[in-house]
């Protein structure tokens, strides 16, 4: 397994540097620049270019990005021009709030997926098989922002039940009133994420339970007289599981990345929400890291997939 994770690791270092470097010619592609919404009648534009040139903007690309190389590899990536602090900064300020929304969200949908995955496949074609497999087709259908936005309409205003916007609330003080006010404001943005976030691991489970049940191992333990909550639980299980397993790292990495349309509808200061502002206003400091960190959680999202399905089953080996 080390090996695997040494390989993996050093497999990421060119993919990190082909990325960063696609990353920098595509944010060149894009029009305008962070001085661009600075010029209005009162603002003198040799002003505005002065600043461009002071801050290397008019430089060729390939200097560019040889001289943020430099820069990152001596922990310096830049600095925003949207708030006028290190990037660095400006990101960390955020990344608390995205990894507390994740870690809710990755609960409550494995809370939510794993029992209705479970009692569908092990009583399929009943009413309860039924019942779940509606919910998981209008789960699949209805888009996020839109249950998004019934949910801030009827549970954050006109049920008051939870906090509408914000991540915390502007009158707790100490540690503990900070603690309960960011979990009061986590939990409907993580519950409206983690509904819409079970329909794959619900119809994976539901189907490899229905065929673990036809499986010869499975009637071979049943011929023996192992009692039927053992071959569910030691047998069916754990093969079904495989999939799910698989696909852990890429779920929990995928809601690190920060889910755009629930932190801006929320009004929820995480990453997600940094990157869309960034790009509102051409912060090309933070989009760029932003878009590298995201890179490089799938990259790592990858090998931790695969770690945890080598974890769930010894047999499998992966070079």
């Amino acid at each position: 397994m080390w090996k695997t994770i040494f390989r993996r690791l050093l497999l990421m270092i060119p993919q990190i540097i082909i990325l960063s470097v696609l990353i920098f010619i595509l944010a060149d592609f894009m029009p305008g620049d962070p001085f661009t919404g600075l010029i209005d009648p009162d603002l003198d534009p040799l002003q505005i270019e002065a600043m461009r040139e002071f801050y290397g903007l008019n430089d060729p690309l390939p200097i560019r990005y040889v001289r943020w190389v430099g820069d990152a590899l001596q922990g310096e990536f830049g600095r925003s021009f949207n708030y006028q602090q290190p990037v660095t900064a400006v990101i960390a300020g955020r990344l608390g709030n995205t990894v507390r929304l994740s870690l809710l969200s990755s609960l409550l949908t494995y809370m939510i997926a794993l029992p209705l995955g479970i009692l569908a496949g092990r009583y399929n074609e009943s009413v309860l098989d039924k019942a779940v497999l509606v919910y998981n087709f209008v789960s699949y259908a209805v888009p996020i922002f839109v249950l998004a936005l019934l949910a801030v309409y009827i549970f954050g205003y006109n049920l008051a039940w939870f906090p509408a916007r914000g991540s915390i609330s502007i009158n707790a003080n100490t540690p503990m009133e900070r603690f309960w006010s960011q979990l009061y404001h986590l939990i409907l943005p993580s519950l409206t994420t983690a509904v819409l976030g079970t329909t794959s691991i619900i119809q994976y489970l539901r189907s490899e339970i229905i065929d673990a049940k036809t499986s010869d191992y499975v009637k071979t333990a049943r011929s023996k007289g192992v009692p039927i909550q053992k071959v569910y639980t030691k047998h069916i299980f754990r093969n079904a599981s495989l999939p799910i397993a698989s696909g852990f790292g890429y779920t929990i990495v995928g809601l690190l990345s920060g889910s755009i349309f629930i932190e801006q509808i929320f009004s929820y200061r995480g990453m997600g929400y940094l990157f869309l502002q960034s790009i509102t206003t051409r912060d090309y400091s933070v989009i760029f890291v932003l878009v590298l960190f995201y890179g490089i959680l799938g990259l790592i999202g990858t090998l931790l997939s695969d770690l945890i399905l080598m974890a769930v089953d010894p047999r499998i080996r992966i070079d």
